[in-house]
This record gives structure tokens, sequence and C-alpha cells, in this order.
């Protein structure tokens, strides 16, 4: 797959020869309302003998016109997104850097600067999609800003349990730790990313030594809370749990942290790039009383998260 870089204006030397079906969209976390799109612009290439072609942003539209007190934290990185869009069947990325000169276009311009520019013969996007001022620049218009220069389809609303997928619905739950939810209307395991570092060592203590992973601040972390999880670092992959908290019980940690505690594992892995599967939120944080609370609790966890391992549903693990 080929990835171009845009900086806008789009410039005609950066475009392939050769008409395309262009798929449009942000794309967080290439979910399965995403992934509709993406097979069907795929099947429309395939008939047309076309390359399939998707047109993307490198940050998330809305931070050009409003603020994000709280940060902007995405369900995949840009590296996680091309990966996923790749192995969709996706041909040709354009991930376009998204700026306010950008954004400040007419439908009509961007139109004519991108996906007449691009040798577009279709173009394809779900039926919410806007490509600028959301009152005008809709699918419905599409058609007419086109004016007849390639043919428009509009992918219809994918739902799961009744109700619409969408990223921010999918970021909501996973703010919440509702992540097997998360998890179905993704059609893949939710996974973030981080390097293994020092933290206060107080697990090995007592006998559930951990992983203090110090995660990529562009990702989302699972609400506060003991998880059954996955864990890959040096290629392999671990069964374990995880702990997203403040340590409440020993009154130490002022800082979120992640930390996770492997079954069967004994390596030393300061250093290591690794990746966190997110199966099934166990319980909330808990501050007990004493060590035997803690450790029995921990126990039981180790345990319910064992019997999850070992009856994973068929949900992929799709960067694997």
């Amino acid at each position: 797959m080929e990835v171009i870089k845009v900086h806008h204006p789009l410039v005609e030397a950066q475009v392939p020869e050769g008409p395309v079906v262009v798929a449009m969209g942000f794309f967080d976390g290439v979910h399965r309302g995403h992934q509709a799109v993406i097979a069907r612009a795929k099947e429309e290439a395939v008939r047309r003998h076309v390359p399939l072609a998707v047109l993307t942003y490198d940050k998330l539209p809305g931070i050009v016109y409003q603020r994000y007190d709280e940060g902007v934290h995405y369900l995949t990185t840009i590296e996680k997104k091309l990966a996923l869009l790749d192995k969709l069947g996706c041909d040709l990325v354009y991930l376009v850097d998204f700026t306010a000169k950008l954004g400040g276009l007419t439908p009509v311009e961007f139109v004519n600067q991108y996906l007449v520019k691009m040798h577009a013969v279709a173009v394809v996007a779900g039926f919410d999609h806007t490509y600028g001022p959301k009152d005008v620049a809709t699918m419905q218009r599409l058609p007419e800003y086109a004016g007849g220069q390639f043919d428009v389809i509009t992918v219809e609303k994918q739902e799961s349990e009744k109700q619409k997928i969408s990223s921010s619905r999918i970021r909501h739950l996973i703010d919440e730790g509702r992540v097997t939810t998360a998890n179905e209307m993704l059609g893949y395991r939710y996974q973030t990313s981080g390097i293994v570092v020092h933290g206060l060592a107080r697990g090995r203590t007592i006998g559930f030594p951990t992983a203090n992973v110090a995660w990529n601040p562009l990702e989302r972390i699972p609400a506060v809370g003991v998880y059954t999880v996955r864990f890959k670092v040096d290629g392999h992959w671990y069964g374990g749990m995880a702990s997203v908290g403040y340590n409440v019980t020993f009154g130490q940690n002022k800082h979120k942290t992640i930390e996770v505690y492997l079954f069967d594992f004994h390596d030393n892995i300061y250093g290591e790039h690794v990746t966190v599967t997110w199966l099934k939120r166990l319980r909330g944080e808990v501050k007990f009383n004493g060590v035997e609370g803690l450790v029995a609790q921990l126990k039981q966890d180790q345990v319910d998260s064992m019997t999850i391992l070992e009856d994973l549903a068929a949900l992929p693990d799709i960067f694997d």
C-alpha cells in the first residue's frame, strides 16, 4: 500500500496517473462502520478494474474548529490506522495534514482540488460523512458538487445492538471501561501501545510483579479498573491482567498508571515496546484496608482472567 502525505494544497505531481475509486473518512478506529465503507469501495474498485484510494487525515479535523481541554486521544494512531487500511486491501492512501486552510475550502473547492485532482471515478463514504461545513458539505449534496465528474456511493448506517457504530460512541465506551462492547463495535480487540518503565515495584513484594507501561499519550486508555488483557512483547503474546489506576491502597501514586501482571512470565523487559490488548473489565479500582485483602482479590482476578483467556471469542487480533 502506497502512502502519499499531503500538506494543502494537493500538488498534481503527487497524484499517480490513472483513475481510482476514493473512500473518504477520518476512520479513527477503522471500526465496523468504516470497514463497510472500505469494503463497498473495494467492491467498486474491483468492478471497475482500478485501484482503491483512501482520503483520510493526520489529525482530528475538530482540532481546527474547537478546543479539547482534556487533550486529543485516538482509538488508532496514524501508524495503526494505516496498518488496518492495508489489511483491508487499500492500494493507496492520501494522508492529508488537516489545517485551517484545508478546512476553509468550500464544498466545490474541495471536490475540484482533491477528488477531481485524484482522478476519482467514484467516491464512497458513510451517510454522515462531511468534507466541509456540516450544513452544506453532506453526502446528499455531493452529487450536486461533483457535477457528473464522478459517481457518488453512500454507505448507510451500521448498527450494533440497535446503536449506530461510530468512533465517538466507541471512545465513550473505552472511557467507561466497557471494552467488550467497544470490541464488538470495532470488529477486533482494542489495543494500546507503550514502553515498559520502572515503577514503585510494590507488586513484586506481594507476589504480583507487574510491568509498568508508559503509554502513548495520543492513545485512548480505558477507564480506571482491572482488566483481563493479552500482552505482546518481543514478538510474543502472553496472558495477563492489567490495573489502570492510582494505587489507592498504598496511597503512593498521584498519577494514573498501567500495571500489567503476566502469567507464567519472568523476563526482564524494561525498555521494551509492548502492546496491550484489552479483553474485559473485571472490576473498578478498590482501596483495600490491608495487603491481605488486596492479595486475595488479585488471586481471584487471576482465576477470572485465566478463564476468560481460555474462552476467547472469535474476534481477531487484527494487528497480529
